[in-house]
């Protein structure tokens, strides 16, 4: 069984990060999408939220599954059997980090490849980060996000 890890934080998760879902989700006989906890970040939202809004939208998927992880990706990806790690690029700047992560994970574990997939061209700009200042003014992010993740974003900065 062919088992990959998409890694990240989702806070929230857009449409650019369930793009990248589906699309290696037919690479896959299983994806894990890994939803890390870093206590070095202020989230929006909690490990637990992230991974029940991630385990919403892609529920029509049945062979992604969504989990939460703490510490090295080399460790989760060999604690759930995997030898993938999936990663989106929108641009240029991406690649350097990118690259530097999958380097280090290679060096950590030589079993371990990064396969990298571009943002489809409609998300390449968007991010997490733009998401939540977007919102933190009240302006419109039904179209970066799903309108179940855009109302939860609406809820936190009420509070």
């Amino acid at each position: 069984m062919r088992i990959g890890v998409y890694p990240g934080s989702f806070d929230p998760v857009t449409f650019g990060h369930l793009d990248i879902i589906e699309r290696a989700s037919l690479m896959f006989d299983r994806l894990i999408v890994g939803v890390l906890v870093n206590n070095e970040k202020r989230p929006l939202f909690s490990a637990d939220e992230r991974v029940n809004m991630l385990r919403i939208a892609t529920r029509h998927l049945p062979n992604v599954e969504v989990r939460g992880f703490q510490g090295l990706l080399v460790d989760f990806a060999k604690e759930v059997g995997s030898t993938v790690i999936v990663r989106g690029l929108r641009a240029v700047t991406d690649f350097e980090y990118e690259l530097q992560m999958a380097q280090m994970n290679r060096t950590l574990d030589p079993s371990l490849d990064t396969v990298f997939l571009n943002t489809d061209l409609r998300y390449a700009y968007l991010s997490s980060s733009l998401v939540k200042e977007v919102a933190s003014f009240d302006g419109d992010i039904s179209s970066f996000v799903p309108d179940f993740v855009a109302r939860q974003v609406a809820e936190k900065n009420k509070k």
